[in-house]
């Protein structure tokens, strides 16, 4: 129906940058929030940051000033810009999305399979 579908993942040194995209795909009416999560092992699922139809942004505390969400409406993408990076920052990024499928439904969430940024020396 709707798929997700993230790139830009790999291995970086600290201190280095990466850019994640998502780009959205199916059935797609408008997308409200579009969202960027990060999972590392042992641990919760983490909301990394948002970004509202409008362009409104807000950030986890741990990466405000270093990493830079932005999205393309006309192509349903979502893109994650990170700066100095750190090895507490690896982890599985998700990218999640809050899709009407058409005019008369309400927004559901639908989420990518994630992809795998590493950090370290």
């Amino acid at each position: 129906q709707v798929q997700l579908v993230e790139s830009g993942g790999g291995w970086v040194q600290p201190g280095g940058s990466l850019r994640l995209s998502c780009a959205a795909s199916g059935s797609i009416f408008s997308i409200n929030y579009m969202r960027w999560y990060r999972q590392a092992p042992g641990k919760q699922r983490e909301l990394v940051a948002i970004i509202m139809s409008g362009g409104g942004t807000n950030y986890a505390d741990s990466v405000k000033g270093r990493f830079t969400i932005s999205r393309d409406n006309a192509k349903n993408s979502v893109f994650l810009q990170m700066n100095s990076l750190k090895p507490e920052d690896t982890a599985v990024y998700l990218c999640n999305a809050a899709v009407r499928t058409t005019n008369w439904a309400g927004s559901r969430d639908f989420w990518g399979q994630g992809t795998q940024v590493t950090v370290s020396s």
